[in-house]
């Protein structure tokens, strides 16, 4: 389907000449009346277009565009048998309430005693907005708040907005791990949306699994969707200095075990690190998932890096609500943005940002989600764990966040945030960055960021002068990982990137826990510390404990990091040289369950190498021995059963096997 943006010149402060006033107005008055009453299919379709005053900071006027509309002299799509969209095509809400029988009546009535009129129910597109507010989810306690301006929005254009909740993920609070719970509230997004009657969806995310559940849900639904990060909280600050979450509790751990820093001390720098709502302030996993969504074209411009608590939040919030009517409007899908070039510009944003290896597994999953295009059988935005390797190589890192540099998040708004990266990337580099790529705001990725500006060259760098010259994510293969292991470069010591050394062993978290400072154990400098059975089926849920804490004994030596290997997964807020979600995992008997005490193990990341050093023969032998471990808990019943039974390996993304696809967005069966 063919689609025009409509431009009316930069975003200015200045109110608009007679000619334009009356342009505007025209678009405003059709726009509403095609929402309302539906005209010819062959009239055209335009809306106000929606402009957010300074949220980027310090861009010229021109650069402040969020958001335009589009046009399009095609009629509305009809996929899986509802047609969709403005003008003569038929909204899949009115298969709800646009009936004048018993079901419509079932179905309009009892809203209505939330108070809604009548006419709400006619030709309005139902907009729902999916929220993940839970007070067991801190980062997301503003989401109430939020949502009632994405309501504003939405009423404004003409749309009729339903809050709706799903499951919430707090990553702090959550256990084992909010990652085993990440592929059911994505089934939760898919089911609520496919069930009831919305024609497009606000996806409130902001902890760190919330993006990736959402946005795999809607993807499976496919209709218009738009995401909107809840933004970081406020920066740390402890004493005289900045302190980032979840970085600073990993490195403050390490110096009470040090003996650098006192446990009191320690408790009391635990009430100046959170000041706000919103998520991680560092470029942890929340911080890049949110980066993500709008390298993939899911946000408007500018929605990773707005403060939480900042008004330009919520004015953000009241765009993407007029936004989302305009995207049925056009019959605007996630399959229409989320295209093979949306995933390869995300994967060289993220080597930029020095972005979490959380984003692997979920860009991987994502991307399975997506509707195959026409002649398609399957979608051709499916990305893999090598397309990691090669996309992000090449990519320097630009930001000075940490936990791989100095700033936050913050920090990282007032340089000029994400468009200011990707206007690095997309104009001062050769192709990285596919410019015409789609975006929910009917622009293309090079339109969005061509005027950004950077302000702070220390937090964000220009390309030719990096911050690091390595950012993408090292994609690691040998006989320790057959099907893959990844590595963040920017967040490693240099001196370890090529490294031999014995393996010290931990067959479980519990076992690590319980060893790791037992001075009998034969710890050195060069020993590489290997974790077992923590991956998607042995944790169950694959947790973030491969950052392991190093030894007292080493610390004390003045050691700061070793090579760590595992299955499991790290808090993108954490660093060091540490292997991770290798494949297949130990549970499984993949050769990573095979290591013993002393087996010398070699690193090399410029050659993307993990090696054991031990003969194909003794493996075999090691491997005819080999049981599954024993579980720690009862894995027999409900949710987690079927998580360990279908639950894929890391190098696919750790989704269930029979998610990967589409369904779409058809209307299920009447249930009266």
């Amino acid at each position: 389907m063919r689609r025009v943006a409509v431009s009316y010149g930069p975003a200015t402060l200045a109110p608009p000449s007679p000619k334009e006033a009356l342009t505007r107005g025209l678009a405003w008055w059709r726009g509403l009346h095609r929402l309302r009453s539906g005209s010819s299919p062959a009239a055209p379709r335009c809306a106000t277009r929606a402009v957010a005053s300074g949220l980027l900071p310090g861009a010229s006027a021109a650069s402040r565009l969020l958001a335009s509309t589009t046009s399009s002299s095609d009629g509305p799509t009809h996929r899986s048998g509802v047609a969709e969209g403005g003008g003569g095509g038929r909204l899949r809400s009115e298969e709800w309430f646009g009936k004048r029988d018993k079901d419509g009546f079932n179905h309009r009535s009892w809203m209505k005693n939330q108070g809604i009129p009548d006419d709400v129910f006619h030709g309005r597109p139902v907009i729902g907005i999916c929220n993940t507010w839970s007070e067991l989810t801190p980062c997301n306690a503003h989401f109430r708040k939020i949502a009632e301006w994405v309501k504003r929005g939405v009423w404004e254009m003409g749309g009729f907005p339903l809050e709706f909740p799903v499951m919430s993920l707090g990553e702090t609070l959550l256990r084992p791990t909010a990652m085993l719970y990440r592929n059911l509230v994505s089934m939760d997004v898919e089911e609520s949306i496919r069930g009831n009657p919305i024609d497009g969806v606000v996806l409130l995310t902001g902890c760190d699994k919330t993006t990736p559940a959402l946005l795999m849900g809607a993807a499976s639904v496919d209709v218009p969707s738009i995401v909107l990060p809840g933004g970081p909280m406020l920066n740390g600050r402890w004493r005289d200095q900045q302190i980032g979450s979840g970085t600073h509790v990993w490195k403050f751990d390490a110096m009470v075990r040090a003996g650098e820093l006192s446990l009191q001390d320690f408790m009391d720098a635990e009430s100046c690190m959170s000041r706000s709502a919103g998520h991680c302030m560092t470029m942890g996993t929340a911080s890049t998932m949110a980066s993500m969504v709008e390298a993939l074209g899911m946000t408007l411009p500018a929605a990773a890096a707005i403060p939480a608590v900042d008004a330009r939040r919520y004015t953000l919030a009241h765009l993407t609500g007029r936004r989302i009517v305009e995207m049925v409007k056009e019959n605007l899908r996630p399959s229409d943005i989320l295209t093979k070039k949306a995933f390869e510009n995300a994967i060289r944003v993220n080597g930029a940002i020095g972005g979490s290896t959380n984003a692997v597994l979920h860009l991987l999953s994502i991307s399975r989600r997506v509707r195959p295009r026409d002649g398609e059988t399957e979608s051709s935005a499916v990305v893999a764990l090598d397309d990691w390797d090669r996309l992000g190589r090449d990519v320097p890192c630009l930001v000075n966040l940490r936990p791989s540099g100095q700033y936050l998040m913050e920090d990282f708004y007032y340089a000029g945030g994400l468009p200011a990266v990707i206007h690095e990337l997309a104009f001062k580099a050769e192709g990285l960055i596919h410019q015409d790529a789609m975006t929910v705001n009917g622009r293309t990725m090079g339109e969005n960021v061509k005027e950004a500006k950077c302000w702070n060259r220390e937090v964000i760098t220009p390309i030719d002068q990096p911050f690091k010259l390595q950012g993408g994510i090292a994609v690691l293969r040998g006989n320790l990982a057959p099907d893959g292991a990844v590595l963040k470069p920017s967040a490693a010591s240099p001196h370890l990137m090529k490294h031999k050394g014995p393996a010290v062993v931990f067959n479980s978290i519990e076992d690590l826990r319980r060893r790791t400072d037992d001075p009998d154990l034969p710890f050195q400098p060069d020993s590489v510390m290997v974790l077992q059975n923590c991956g998607p089926q042995g944790y169950p849920g694959m947790a973030e404990v491969g950052n392991m804490p190093l030894p007292k004994k080493l610390l004390a030596q003045g050691v700061t990091d070793m090579v760590r290997i595992s299955d499991a997964r790290m808090s993108g807020t954490a660093y060091g040289t540490v292997v991770l979600h290798t494949a297949p995992e130990a549970a499984v008997g993949g050769p990573l369950a095979l290591v013993q005490d002393g087996d010398i193990i070699e690193l090399d990341v410029e050659q993307r190498l993990l090696h054991l050093h031990v003969s194909d023969k003794e493996l075999a032998a090691r491997k005819a021995k080999w049981t599954p471990p024993a579980n720690p808990d009862d894995r027999s019943r409900g949710y987690t059963s079927l998580y360990v039974k279908r639950v894929q390996q890391a190098n696919e993304g750790c989704d269930f096997d029979f998610l990967s696809g589409c369904s779409g967005d058809y209307v299920p069966r009447e249930n009266h």
